[in-house]
């Protein structure tokens, strides 16, 4: 056995070599582990393209990962890649240190960052059911006994009650969270049954969603340079004038890899983005991995059932790049835009008031109602949130 430290982890990071994109995929993941507060104190490198079916790595890079973790005494090692419950037990045992792969990472971030009762839900939710298939790890001190009285069975006795226990909790947390869906799908049918037309904010984690969430509603959502840093989804109704009343929803970045457990398990949440009439894919323009990213999120919208819904892709941070803010209407429309700065915000407007059907709002006759009237910009106006 070895002991399991439960807190100021210090780690060291697994890099999985790929053909294109690895330096960017290598920082993304160095982000993953700040963001979920592990301090990294080494990096190595191994190749992914054969994965040994003991540790994922070769015998020699385990043995490397080994003294590299005895020497500088780390409790943690992570790796930028899928393990499954076999490799992860095998590390473990090998290393004498816990493992995480990339998908028990992501969870953690979420569990961190969940706020709102379905979200709290959903991410336990999704643990549990990735939990379920290594519980063994944490029996593999009975493996070395052998037989004898009062030796015969007990680790597989109690995985069994651990995972009946577990499979009572996910009943119970799947029944809470269907009616936590039922509420939500409540006011989302209000807001539709209005007649307000319906804006979410899709993208890439870090992306700039939030920034431009609070720049184009006024809001005040946490924002933060860093993966995952919004994750229960915001809806704020915003004056658009020349249109009327919409509804703005913020909702969970995206990440390259997204394990489809992790996509199922945020599937309520993520109905905000498939019950809009219009999305706004916003996107980092100054991403290397820009074309790779789209792509990246394009496939996590097909998942959720939301490839078919109008989408306008917003060039954010064009202060990084030398591009002047503009609004290019056409089969796949764009507009450039600097949520920090506000830079494009006119561009913005010109593009929702181009794509967005005629609100049936009871605002959409601005002649009843003007900007100077209410006391509210003229442009993109936060009224109330939901």
């Amino acid at each position: 056995m070895f002991e399991r430290k439960q807190a100021g982890e210090n780690a060291l990071i697994v890099q999985t070599r790929r053909r294109a994109g690895e330096i960017e995929a290598a920082q993304e993941f160095r982000e993953l582990a700040a963001s979920a507060g592990a301090q990294v104190k080494a990096e190595l490198w191994a190749r992914s393209d054969t994965p040994n079916p003991r540790f994922f790595v070769g015998t020699g890079k385990a043995d490397e990962i080994k003294e590299k973790v005895a020497e500088l005494e780390l409790s943690l090692v992570l790796v930028n890649h899928q393990l499954t419950p076999v490799q992860e037990r095998n590390l473990e045992a090998h290393l004498q240190c816990r493992v995480v792969d990339r998908t028990s990472l992501i969870l953690d971030i979420f569990s961190q960052r969940a706020r709102s009762h379905e979200g709290k839900l959903e991410v336990e939710l999704a643990q549990l059911r990735h939990m379920s298939t290594r519980l063994v790890r944490g029996w593999t001190h009975l493996e070395r006994q052998r037989g004898g009285i009062g030796n015969r069975g007990p680790g597989e006795t109690q995985l069994e009650i651990d995972r009946r226990l577990l499979s009572k909790r996910v009943d119970i947390l799947a029944e809470r969270l269907e009616v936590a869906v039922k509420q939500r799908e409540q006011g989302r049918k209000g807001r539709s049954s209005s007649g307000i037309s319906q804006i979410a904010l899709v993208g890439y984690t870090n992306a700039g969603k939030s920034t431009l969430f609070n720049a184009l509603t006024k809001a005040k959502v946490h924002v933060a340079d860093q993966l995952f840093a919004t994750l229960d989804p915001t809806v704020r109704k915003v004056f658009l004038a020349e249109h009327g009343e919409i509804t703005v929803a913020d909702t969970v970045g995206f990440v390259s890899d997204l394990p489809h457990e992790l996509v199922a398990a945020f599937r309520s949440t993520l109905t905000e983005a498939r019950e809009a009439q219009l999305l706004l894919h916003v996107i980092d323009a100054a991403d290397p991995l820009l074309a790779e990213h789209i792509q990246d999120v394009d496939k996590v919208l097909e998942e959720i059932g939301a490839a078919a819904i109008p989408k306008l892709l917003v060039m954010n941070k064009i202060d990084l790049i030398d591009q002047r803010p503009q609004f290019e209407p056409g089969e796949r429309p764009r507009v450039w835009v600097s949520a920090h700065t506000g830079a494009g915000m006119a561009e913005l407007k010109q593009a929702l008031m181009s794509l967005l059907p005629a609100s049936r709002g009871h605002w959409a006759n601005t002649e009843k109602r003007s900007p100077e009237e209410s006391g509210v910009d003229a442009h993109l106006i936060d009224n109330s949130s939901t």
